[in-house]
């Protein structure tokens, strides 16, 4: 089975931390984070999204 089609994440709100949960096979890995580095997380994903995005436009010959 293709690694990404059996990969999920998922992501839920632990008492006073965000848990985010990555299932990759029968694996699991479990990552708990306070709300500042949620944050931080949240913004570097985003920059990183729009750099990928911008990146996918341009045409290396």
């Amino acid at each position: 089975m293709d690694q990404e089609a059996d990969r999920k994440i998922d992501v839920d709100i632990e008492r006073n931390r965000i848990r985010i949960q990555i299932f990759h096979g029968e694996d699991k890995e479990i990552i708990k984070l306070n709300l500042g580095e949620a944050e931080g997380l949240a913004e570097k994903l985003e920059n990183v999204l729009e750099d990928y995005s911008r990146r996918k436009h341009i045409r290396i010959d």
